[in-house]
């Protein structure tokens, strides 16, 4: 696990170190009406990624940038990985998000064992059918959009690989337009959002990961839904349950409060 992290790591700040002279017009490029970086995704990806098959058993992570995608996901990789036994998570970080890398990298993802974890920033509307279809389990995590614009202007003025804003009064009336990677905020909550009863599909909020007991009990189940390894006991979900100490120990090394990505 340390040395997977560490990798990607490696990767990510060579990116970094490659980009950090381009000017803010080379960052960008366009599919289907949306902006993305052209360092982490590509068209062809995109275009490999429609016709990428989903597994009935898959499950797939859905944030917009600067959400908690990193927090809720390493929470959840690591306690699947404490109780699976598919040995081959967490893969590394990159091979995860959906949208990021190369083409080639879904010939590894089709010979992954299941269940596999995927991650992702796309609006419901970009999401490969397949997944749509076989009615993936799908987690989906919002957070306030004043302190999601905040931080990803943070992460635009520190990330090389996006345009550095101008100001923040700049950078804000592009995010309320959808003029920022992955477009507008709005749109993918209200898409989103539109979904929320469908049996597959699960909410939860970047302030509700504030309130452990609120985190703990939703991750059981998604655990329960895929393993069958979450009991029920009485009142208190929680309580004597044998995940019980799992779960405050992943929680404990995921960090509370702390979105990296």
């Amino acid at each position: 696990m340390a040395e997977e992290n560490d990798s990607f790591v490696k990767q990510m700040n060579k990116i970094f170190d490659e980009n950090k002279d381009n000017k803010n017009e080379e960052l960008f490029f366009t599919f289907k009406g949306v902006l993305y970086p052209n360092r982490l995704c590509s068209a062809e990806t995109f275009e490999a990624l429609e016709t990428f098959e989903a597994r009935k058993d898959d499950m797939l992570l859905i944030a917009y940038p600067k959400c908690g995608t990193n927090w809720v996901f390493q929470i959840l990789i690591e306690m699947v990985a404490a109780i699976s036994s598919n040995k081959e998570l967490p893969l590394l970080r990159h091979l995860l998000v959906l949208e990021f890398g190369s083409p080639e990298k879904f010939l590894k993802m089709k010979e992954q064992l299941s269940p596999r974890y995927y991650a992702t920033h796309l609006h419901y509307d970009n999401i490969p059918k397949s997944f749509l279809e076989k009615k993936v389990k799908m987690l989906v995590v919002f957070r306030n959009p004043k302190d999601a614009a905040t931080s990803y202007y943070h992460f635009y003025n520190k990330n090389p690989l996006l345009p550095t804003p101008s100001s923040w009064d700049d950078f804000f009336q592009k995010f309320m337009n959808g003029e920022v990677a992955w477009k507008s905020y709005f749109d993918h909550a209200l898409a989103w959002d539109k979904h929320m009863d469908e049996e597959n599909v699960m909410i939860i909020t970047y302030e509700e990961l504030k309130e452990v007991s609120l985190l703990e009990i939703k991750l059981i189940f998604v655990l329960h839904i895929h393993f069958s390894v979450a009991y029920s006991y009485g009142g208190n979900l929680l309580q004597h349950s044998p995940y019980e100490q799992l779960i405050h120990e992943q929680i404990g090394i995921c960090g509370k409060g702390q979105e990296r990505y």
